[in-house]
């Protein structure tokens, strides 16, 4: 079945209103305190009729869609007020109607003022978990959560949650929903919730739209006092070593490494709920109550409707449109993977209905970003988690973009002023590279996570995304390791690119790559069926296996020894320790001191570069480029001593490509490969430690514009490039510039250690052309606040020595020939 032309997302979650009145007055309650009042004219309770229509329903819809789990909460008003034979009923029903259909979590969400012993051993016997109302300690709870009368009910709260911690029930404990309100102190809040032990809290933002936004302090003059006040409990929860899950933080961290959020609240995966009301009636979430009346009516019933047709209501299908669901302003924002527009309910607005940001937009945009920010800080990654931008083409290359997308480019909180004036410099420590390798690392995540959910992929990908899943929780290093593959990113866009072209295939056929990879990196006894291309088995990271062109797909079978691969009734063997099959054909990792690196000759995705990538190396190319790299790394250690922590951190793979005819240098570093370069392997060692550095600049600035914005992206216009004989557009003119930041500082060093006058001229005429680059950028008018401190940095640092008048005069020739010979072609 589908749904309005798309495919139909079954519902895996039912909230079960039990009772509809409370016995607490809360004036921030979605259901009484808001503009929809249905709730009035419902029956009090749910009836035995309703339940038994109601579980059928959920049991059909499960068994025609083959679901492993149903969630189902049962709620009100509060659902205790239904009494134990009615929620005994409610019990029966479910799990009656479920056996041998699939499993059943059943749960209740309560103010807990009323709860015994006696609910909690009905609830035991059905494992029914246990959520509790709470929004901290006494003067935070009592701003709301009182009795109609004004009386406190945090003293009874505090006395069920006591039961709940009892260890004969302290399983059915699930956790403790909070509503935040910034007049209270963020500190005693999480302070009164944790000392209780919950399992999870879940702080939820108090319902509002655009038409009755939500409480701000009068000081609160861009927008973020609720983010301001969770990123207090965060710190506090953090410095507290993470005790219990916490719903909002868990789920931004989730989304930020590529995950789907688990809750509606957040992220872009699709809603799959749906509430049944005490009358049977279906509806939409509760939380549209709080949009306008009537707001979350589907206009069907448990009696007339099956579960199919309410996932088919319109109202539904608005809300699993992921980016095509929300604003124009969300599409844009950098953040929109992680937010996913916020609740749906708070986007609401007269006139414009939910097509608009949350009201809470500027919360969540500083609420994630500065998780963000707090989490590279804290967890910077290593030396061996790369990952990559995102453009083929180097940004001063042949065949490079004009105005590259961005289609990765969905968090980036911005670098501490530290990082990126370290950075302008054109230098960088091995420690803020690392915090590069490990947003480019977060990156990769999230778009395996985006093909795997928008591309198609058939029951290889499947089971192999089963693998990697696994994998992930018990292994994350080895996952790491994979996706960290500087062409992991590369493979990972041209899916998406692909998209309804007949390319995209290649979506599950990575999947499976990549799954087989870090099972193999784990050690892992498993066995991943992988898909055939062009008669190559790729295993990202470590090689590939030749096979036959007729061979479409393949049982790779991977242990801690290596792997066997059966194919048309051959089995490939590969061990680690001993013989190699021959049509094995595994990368070559070059040793140095202080610098592992990988010369990738292996990999189909590595020509991305706009050049050929060089085919397998001989024996003998192997050694040369050794030999070669050997020799360019210590004259870097030597004399570029301030590029080599950077570059050992950060530039994990060269990639060699074919010489040219003429055998020009040439190199490049692509968008879309963080940690790669790829060079022709030159005719000195000198030369090459020249392309590496040069390189190398490219793809930190790379990384850094995935992190911030340094000019404005609508900025059409072309401009000099002193190296270049065609105008550049101004992130080319940016990305060349500070490129040549390192090629100043390495005729500087010839200069210096003896590469006499040739050397100083070049000197002379490279710091002269990158000086006025650096003025054409500064006077462009296109730079962001970011940008113009940025360049400011980069002509702090660009070197100033003193050259000889003869040398002078050179370097001004070739510059103003330059000029005259690009102005011409223009």
């Amino acid at each position: 079945m589908t749904a309005w032309g798309r495919p139909l997302v079954p519902l895996r979650q039912f909230v079960v209103k039990m009772h509809s009145r409370c016995d607490l007055a809360c004036d921030h309650c979605y259901v009484y305190e808001h503009v929809d009042q249905s709730w009035s004219v419902r029956p009090k309770v749910i009836s035995p009729d309703v339940l038994r229509s109601a579980s059928e329903r959920i049991a059909e819809h499960a068994a025609a869609h083959g679901l492993d789990t149903v969630h189902v909460v049962l709620h009100g008003g509060e659902p205790l007020l239904a009494g134990h034979d009615r929620l005994r009923g409610a019990a029966e029903a479910m799990t009656s109607a479920l056996d041998g259909v699939c499993a059943l979590d059943l749960r209740i969400h309560t103010n807990a003022v009323t709860l015994d012993e006696r609910f909690l051993d009905l609830f035991d016997e059905f494992d029914i978990k246990v959520g509790v109302s709470l929004d901290g300690d006494r003067a935070a709870n009592d701003l709301h959560r009182r009795y109609a009368n004004g009386r406190s009910s945090h003293d009874r709260v505090l006395r069920g949650i006591a039961l709940l911690d009892r260890p004969r029930y302290r399983h059915l404990f699930a956790g403790i929903l909070c509503t935040v309100d910034v007049r209270n102190d963020p500190a005693a809040v999480y302070d009164a919730l944790a000392e209780l032990r919950p399992p999870r809290v879940d702080f939820l933002l108090p319902h509002a739209t655009w038409d009755e936004p939500p409480l701000r302090p009068a000081d609160d003059a861009d927008g973020t006092a609720y983010a301001r006040w969770l990123l207090a409990v965060y710190d506090r929860w953090t410095a507290d070593g993470r005790p219990m899950d916490v719903r909002i933080f868990d789920p931004v961290m989730r989304t930020l490494r590529g995950d789907s959020s688990l809750t509606e609240s957040l992220g872009l995966a699709p809603t799959d709920l749906a509430v049944i009301e005490t009358d049977g009636t279906f509806e939409q979430a509760d939380s549209l109550k709080t949009a306008y009346d009537g707001a979350p009516a589907t206009g069907m019933h448990v009696t007339t409707h099956a579960l199919d047709e309410v996932a088919a209501h319109p109202g539904l299908v608005a809300r699993q449109r992921g980016l095509d669901g929300l604003s124009d302003q969300c599409r844009a924002c950098p953040v929109v993977r992680s937010c996913g527009g916020g609740l749906y309910a708070h986007r609401y607005r007269t006139g414009s209905g939910f097509l608009n940001p949350s009201v809470y937009c500027s919360d969540l945009l500083r609420l994630i970003s500065d998780i963000r920010d707090r989490h590279m800080r804290d967890h910077p990654g290593g030396p061996d988690q790369p990952g990559g931008p995102d453009q083929p083409g180097g940004p001063d290359q042949p065949g490079g973009p004009d105005q590259p997308e961005q289609p990765g480019r969905s968090v980036r909180p911005a670098p501490a002023d530290e990082h990126l004036d370290e950075l302008a410099t054109g230098l960088g420590s091995a420690a803020t590279t690392n915090l590069l390798a490990r947003h480019q690392l977060d990156l990769g995540r999230e778009l395996l996570a985006l093909v795997w959910h928008e591309t198609p992929h058939g029951e290889p990908g499947t089971a192999a995304w089963d693998v990697l899943t696994e994998l992930d929780q018990e292994a994350p290093e080895a996952v790491d390791a994979v996706l960290a593959h500087p062409y992991t990113r590369s493979w990972a866009l041209h899916c998406l690119r692909g998209r309804g072209s007949g390319v995209a295939d290649s979506g599950g056929r990575g999947v499976a790559e990549i799954a087989a990879a870090a099972a193999l990196r784990a050690g892992r006894t498993t066995t991943v069926v992988v898909p055939v291309h062009d008669g190559l088995v790729r295993l990202p990271t470590l090689g590939t296996l030749s096979l036959g062109r007729t061979v479409e797909q393949v049982a790779v079978r991977t242990d801690e020894d290596g792997f066997t691969a059966l194919a048309e009734g051959r089995t490939h063997t590969v061990a680690w320790k001993g013989g190699k099959d021959p049509a094995w054909r595994g990368r070559r990792i070059h040793e140095l001191d202080g610098w592992s690196v990988v010369l990738e000759d292996t990999d189909p995705w590595r020509d991305c570069h706009g050049h050929p990538a060089h085919p397998r190396l001989t024996e003998g190319e192997a050694d040369a480029w050794g030999a070669q790299l050997d020799a360019a790394w210590g004259w870097i250690r030597s004399a570029l001593p301030q590029y080599a922590d950077a570059l050992a951190a950060g530039l994990r793979v060269i990639t060699p490509l074919r010489p040219s005819p003429e055998n020009a240098d040439i190199s490049s570093a692509a968008r879309d490969a963080f940690g790669a370069v790829a060079i022709a392997r030159p005719s000195t060692p000198e030369t090459l430690a020249l392309l590496l550095v040069h390189e190398f600049q490219h793809v930190k600035l790379g990384a850094v514009m995935d992190l911030v914005d340094l000019h404005d992206p609508t900025c059409t216009r072309r401009f000099y490039a002193p190296w270049r004989t065609d105008p550049r557009p101004l992130e080319g003119l940016l990305q060349g510039t500070y490129a040549h930041l390192a090629v100043v500082d390495f005729w500087r060093a010839r200069w210096r250690s003896g590469g006499g006058a040739q050397a100083e001229v070049q000197f002379s005429r490279w710091r002269d052309q990158t000086a006025e680059a650096l003025e054409t950028l500064a006077g462009s008018g296109g730079l962001t606040a970011a940008g113009e401190r940025f360049v400011a940095g980069m002509r702090e640092a660009l070197a100033r020595d003193e050259v000889s008048a003869a040398a002078a005069s050179e370097a001004r020739r070739a510059a103003d020939a330059h000029r005259r010979d690009s102005l011409g072609r223009g």
